[in-house]
């Protein structure tokens, strides 16, 4: 067993309020509970020796020539991890029944079965939990060979098994070996619950098995929802069931990953705690959600947002901060774990997370944008708080702040923080007038129109021809590749062509977005890190939607090459291909799932009308190719 797996080998299974990451050698090495910014009962993750696993899996010597292969049974969120071997064929099915109500529960399960197809197989299990992120002991007591309870403070894990697996003790953990044949199955349960609480009875594995069919069920049905039927529908597929995986299902707030800690760069300190509901992040995923037919997420995060936009008392003292807890409390402290050696000794680790303290005035933007669709504002209270910010914001708007990717070097007037101030300021006039709610309406036009010249005076760079990060600087940025999205400017504007073509030459690696260059605009921190995949996948959607289409083809099933093989992707790519950053990323998939939908509508408008393809017969220069290349329009890029 690899003290730390590759960060891309291991699936997510969750039920809707917690999430636990299993590696592809079936280690549980990342679960907390009850909630996904609890601390950990697993952390092996961050600490191979100190963290706290649970591991069920085939146990054979290398010499044996055993294949693992892990995949999703399909359209679900039951992840099976296969063993094939000279003497037969098993796997180990993990799941999380979904607990999909608005009411949060202290109880949550992982249940892992164990099967084999083919012939004989033994196997191998160990559960060695270590609470509060390794830093409190814990205590065993047995109840028979088959069950077993270990005392955390203030929580309570109980392990039961199925007839044919016995347990035992060692020292404060358990562990068990045992075989089966083709057509035999066993399972072990592992239950988290409130100190003190009463125990479910012993499974059998005909309970289990019905268990996993519900769940199987439940995820068919929800994905039943989806409106998308384009190119790429098992990997859009793949990311919606992975952003709902994300949503804790209480408030509808979705978190921004299910880990923390994990480096940008091995050995770096980039290492945050991504556990908690961005407002940005939470609204471009639900807008992803939105797009995709699933209203009721979409509702849910809505009344969320309101409730933090009528609630104000923020950490700040601004009307909205950056980010919160999933339950709304704006309060996350920001604590370095000093005893965990963090992933391959990338420390220092990180709970909680001290940017929530920052100034980012985009995130006002992005609530108004999320609010605006649909033109579900809620009660005259949440409509009177939204004009109360729009009015704050027009006082507030032409400051310096940290930006979109939260440097620690100081603030600037970032250009996208601007961009997104100006759709503030216009999805509040279109709201008020749309609903024919009151607002001071000329004001904020007067402000948002302000803005726009501020932006095209300033955030314009005519040496460079392109817009930049903030003013005063030819640095790029590649958060601007959303303007045309947000309606800033059209798609075949010169100057965004321009911009365009800068991000190329500057930003883009062999398809590969980075968000900006640190070297030439310092973010306050050592070291360095890989390409984005958000910017990947929002570079495709700016390609598709500026007619580039044979680039933007290529560059999207490109970027496809890079996920895990469940379809999972972390933050970033580093240097050798490898994922980085904390895993699975909601920003990722909520990208991957706009740009397919951007690519197929222009895929689709230019078959219709193959006039419109403007790089029909381009080049694929820019990807280390000097090949040509027709659009979707020449039938070869139009998949």
């Amino acid at each position: 067993m690899d003290r730390y797996p590759p960060i891309a080998e291991h699936g997510m299974v969750g039920d809707l309020q917690t999430a636990a990451l299993v590696s592809s050698a079936g280690v549980v090495d990342w679960w907390c509970t009850p909630r996904f910014d609890a601390p950990s009962v697993f952390a092996s993750l961050l600490d191979s020796g100190r963290g706290g696993h649970c591991r069920l899996a085939v146990d054979l010597p290398e010499s044996e020539g055993m294949t693992v292969r892990q995949l999703y049974l399909s359209d679900t969120a039951i992840l099976i991890t296969r063993y094939m071997a000279p003497g037969g064929v098993g796997e180990v099915a993990d799941f999380m029944p979904p607990v999909d109500s608005s009411t949060p529960t202290d109880r949550h399960r992982l249940i892992r079965v164990a099967r084999v197809v083919r012939g004989t197989l033994p196997f191998t299990f160990a559960c060695r939990p270590r609470f509060d992120y390794a830093r409190a002991p814990h205590t065993l007591t047995r109840d028979g060979d088959r069950s077993a309870v270990f005392h955390g403070p203030g929580t309570d894990l109980r392990l039961q098994s199925t007839a044919g697996v016995a347990l035992r003790a060692e020292a404060d953990d358990v562990v068990g070996r045992f075989t089966l044949s083709a057509g035999q199955a066993a399972a072990v349960v592992l239950t988290a619950t409130a100190s003190g609480a009463t125990p479910a009875p012993s499974p059998s594995l005909g309970d289990v098995v019905d268990e996993m069919m519900s769940c199987r069920t439940f995820w068919l049905s929800w994905l039943r929802s989806c409106t998308y039927g384009g190119r790429w529908q098992d990997i859009v597929n793949r990311s919606a069931i992975t952003l709902k995986l994300l949503t804790y299902a209480p408030t509808g707030a979705p978190v921004a990953a299910a880990t923390m800690g994990l480096p940008e760069q091995i050995g770096g300190e980039r290492n945050w705690d991504y556990r908690y509901t961005w407002i940005r992040d939470a609204a471009l995923t639900v807008r992803a959600l939105i797009d995709l037919g699933f209203e009721e997420e979409a509702h849910a995060f809505r009344r969320w947002l309101r409730g933090r936009v009528e609630a104000g008392g923020t950490a700040t003292g601004d009307p909205l901060q950056i980010m919160y807890r999933v339950d709304g409390d704006p309060h996350l402290t920001e604590e370095i774990l000093d005893h965990l050696e963090g992933y391959q000794g990338s420390r220092p680790v990180r709970v909680g997370n001290a940017a929530a303290d920052q100034l980012q005035l985009d995130i006002y933007g992005e609530a108004a944008d999320a609010l605006a669709v649909g033109g579900d504002i809620g009660a005259i209270r949440g409509w009177h708080a939204l004009s109360d910010v729009l009015d704050w914001l027009c006082d507030h708007w032409d400051q310096p702040d940290e930006g979109i990717w939260e440097t620690r070097g100081g603030r600037q007037n970032f250009t996208y923080s601007r961009l997104m101030t100006w759709v503030a300021l216009d999805r509040g006039i279109r709201l008020s007038t749309a609903a024919a709610r009151p607002g001071h309406i000329g004001r904020w036009a007067d402000t948002r129109d302000t803005v726009f010249r501020q932006i095209v005076e300033q955030g314009w760079h005519d040496k460079r021809q392109a817009f930049v990060q903030h003013y005063g600087t030819d640095v790029l940025d590649a958060s601007l590749l959303l303007m045309p999205r947000v309606g800033f400017v059209s798609p075949h504007d010169p100057d965004w062509l321009a911009t365009l073509d800068a991000m190329d030459e500057e930003l883009v690696s062999d398809s590969l977005v980075y968000r900006y260059d640190p070297q030439a605009s310092p973010d306050g921190l050592r070291g360095s890190e890989g390409t984005f995949n958000l910017c990947s996948f929002f570079y495709v959607e700016a390609l598709a939607r500026s007619g580039r289409l044979g680039r933007a083809r290529y560059a999207f099933d490109k970027m496809l090459t890079y996920a895990n093989h469940v379809g999972l992707f972390a933050e970033e790519i580093g240097p050798s291909g490898e994922q980085l950053g904390n895993f699975p990323q909601a920003f990722t998939h909520l990208a991957l799932i706009t740009a397919a939908m951007a690519l197929d509508e222009q895929l689709s408008q230019a078959q219709e009308h193959p006039a419109r393809g403007d790089d029909r017969h381009a080049t694929l220069q820019g990807f280390g190719f000097n090949v040509p290349v027709r659009s979707a329009a020449g039938g070869d890029a139009g998949g």
